[in-house]
């Protein structure tokens, strides 16, 4: 990887295997990065980035206006979020195998055994989300596939660094972060759509967004 300044801005660049320029702008920090064919000259990823520093500072813009959530500490009348929602942690500690309840529309409540340690608390609540995603995900899934007239193989959920989902168009499964859970429904679905419509369209080309736009 090599890395380009233009306006104060620090471009990554890797070249790939690939056939058009990709440029991403990446979150929390807006790090800039631009995919390019293998061929490419180094004036023409200065060119295409020149062109594009509007839409690079839009999009720095909004992460730097972004609400920073620090790393959560797992302790009592925590803020988390299912859904789209905000919910108080209500942490009780008792000599029973660790479970999550939503009670109510205010809290969560998280039982774990005195002296459970914050990362083995990370990880209890980690799997409820991941199976409270699990539960939304099928009916989603199911309207795509009649909506598109696919069929997916497989779907699964794992911890994504910078994106939200994935499609691997050979095996024909989308794999799908785990932050989802803490999303609004319709973020999730729009995920779903948005991964399974690569089964149509590796690319995000004009014929991608129509199919999108078609729908959503």
């Amino acid at each position: 990887m090599v890395q380009m300044k233009i306006n104060d801005i620090e471009i990554n660049i890797i070249r790939k295997d690939i056939k058009n320029i990709h440029l991403a702008v990446y979150p929390p920090t807006g790090r800039v990065r631009i995919a390019a064919p293998l061929k490419t000259n180094e004036d023409t990823i200065r060119l295409y980035a020149i062109s594009k520093l509007g839409w690079i500072k839009r999009n720095q813009r909004k992460f730097y206006g972004q609400e920073r959530i620090p790393p959560r500490e797992y302790k009592q009348r925590e803020s988390h979020y299912f859904q789209g929602k905000r919910y108080l942690l209500n942490i009780t500690e008792t000599e029973a195998p660790p479970k999550v309840v939503l009670k109510n529309k205010s809290c969560i409540d998280l039982y774990v055994r005195p002296r459970t340690p914050v990362e083995k608390r990370h990880e209890i609540m980690s799997e409820w989300y991941r199976a409270q995603l699990r539960k939304q995900c099928p009916a989603f899934i199911e309207k795509w596939e009649k909506l598109l007239n696919l069929k997916l193989r497989d779907w699964q959920i794992k911890k994504m660094k910078t994106k939200w989902g994935s499609c691997n168009i050979e095996k024909r499964r989308i794999w799908l972060n785990l932050e989802l859970a803490k999303k609004p429904e319709q973020c999730l679905e729009y995920i779903i759509a948005h991964e399974m419509v690569h089964l149509l369209e590796r690319h995000h080309n004009e014929r991608f967004i129509y199919h999108v736009d078609s729908y959503l």
